[in-house]
């Protein structure tokens, strides 16, 4: 039995554009055409592979044909260049799918970005999630590669170490006089209203246990934007943990202040891509080592195989 790369292509638009009808515009052809592809390519495979929802998902069964589908996509479009040459005229653009956690995202990932070959012709597809879930749409096949807090290796991809986030707790100068005039206390942290950037971001709670020892529910924001995130902490909406390449710049002059000076939080961060032989990831996996060992704080080396420095699943 093999694959039709036609029927292919389509599922993995109906799933990345989100709808049959996105998918058929995307790809020039009927919504019927697209429908009739994912028919013939589920009775091929026996299986269902579009949860026809809103938007539109791969089944568990799907998910590993969404990888291979970007797989040979990429592959195509680098073995076209490369037969090509630099003399046929115009650019093949390929477009790589990364999830990146928001505060990568706000601070050292996008110089990465500018550091690849221009003659690579790459356009980006990036998606933001918290730094403990990123590795989930490594998973299902929606992207090539991801920023992750998770150093297990999700089968098929490789996994290389980048380096340590470090976070500080910081405060408009007048809200940490009013809660934190005696220090970082337990009680000073119930009263102080919380900055947390959605349900999915634990790192305050996480920062809060390792001070008090104790569990706490204090006032809390959601704030779902990286900048809007930092800036709710600035104009004393509540308190938060930013990211030291910000808070530092901020502390001196004067617009945050420290409430728990000497303390921290530091997230190991590493970086998965699938494990292929690619001149486009590895040129990008080259450019995201680069800029993280400019950017964050320099990996402590453990040897565990918890702990893997380049792992493979």
């Amino acid at each position: 039995m093999s694959l039709d790369s036609v029927q292919l292509t389509t599922f993995a638009a109906v799933v990345n554009e989100g709808s049959f009808e996105a998918a058929a515009r995307t790809l020039h052809v009927t919504s019927s055409a697209v429908s009739q592809r994912i028919k013939a390519l589920e009775q091929v495979v026996g299986q269902v592979l579009v949860r026809r929802t809103k938007p539109c998902e791969a089944t568990e069964a799907g998910q590993a044909l969404l990888r291979l589908a970007g797989q040979v996509a990429l592959l195509e479009h680098e073995a076209l260049r490369a037969a090509r040459g630099p003399l046929s005229g115009g650019q093949a653009w390929t477009s790589v799918a990364v999830v990146v956690n928001a505060d990568s995202l706000a601070t050292w990932f996008l110089t990465a970005l500018t550091d690849l070959p221009a003659h690579l012709a790459v356009t980006f597809d990036l998606r933001q999630d918290d730094q403990d879930h990123t590795a989930e749409l490594l998973r299902d096949g929606s992207v090539m590669a991801a920023v992750t807090a998770q150093n297990v290796p999700v089968q098929g991809c490789r996994v290389e170490r980048l380096g340590a986030m470090r976070y500080l707790a910081v405060a408009e100068p007048r809200l940490a006089a009013r809660h934190f005039g005696d220090g970082p206390t337990s009680d000073g942290f119930s009263a102080a209203p919380m900055i947390v950037l959605d349900r999915k971001d634990t790192l305050q709670h996480r920062f809060l246990a390792t001070i008090t020892k104790r569990r706490l529910d204090p006032p809390l924001h959601y704030v779902p934007s990286a900048w809007g995130f930092v800036e709710a902490v600035r104009l004393g909406l509540g308190w938060g943990l930013v990211p030291e390449q910000i808070a530092r710049d901020d502390i001196a002059a004067g617009r945050l202040a420290d409430i728990a000076p000497g303390r921290h939080l530091d997230v190991p961060l590493y970086w998965q891509h699938w494990r292929l032989d690619s001149a486009v990831l590895n040129a990008l996996t080259l450019a995201v080592k680069t800029a993280a060992a400019r950017a964050l704080r320099r990996p402590t080396p453990t040897g565990s195989p918890a702990d893997p420095v380049a792992a493979t699943g």
